[in-house]
């Protein structure tokens, strides 16, 4: 099965003070990080590791396309 664009949503969690991301292209990808740059490098590491176990991908894929947004809301002063 070929590869397609990845899409991971990442939301500020106040609560927590942390990035949230989940992905409806990658099942059970569930990722928390206190910066966006640390959603980016937990990505890097689990979502191939993922694919590979949903049979979406195999080891020879070489790159992975994907897109992580980052939503938040801001609380004006």
């Amino acid at each position: 099965m070929a590869v397609r664009e990845i899409i991971i949503d990442s939301t500020w969690d106040h609560e927590a003070n942390v990035w949230v991301a989940t992905s409806d292209d990658v099942p059970g990808l569930v990722l928390e990080a206190g910066t966006l740059d640390g959603i980016i490098e937990e990505a890097r590491s689990l979502v191939p590791e993922l694919l590979r176990l949903n049979g979406v991908a195999d080891d020879t894929t070489a790159s992975l396309p994907c897109k992580i947004y980052g939503k938040t809301v801001l609380e004006l002063v």
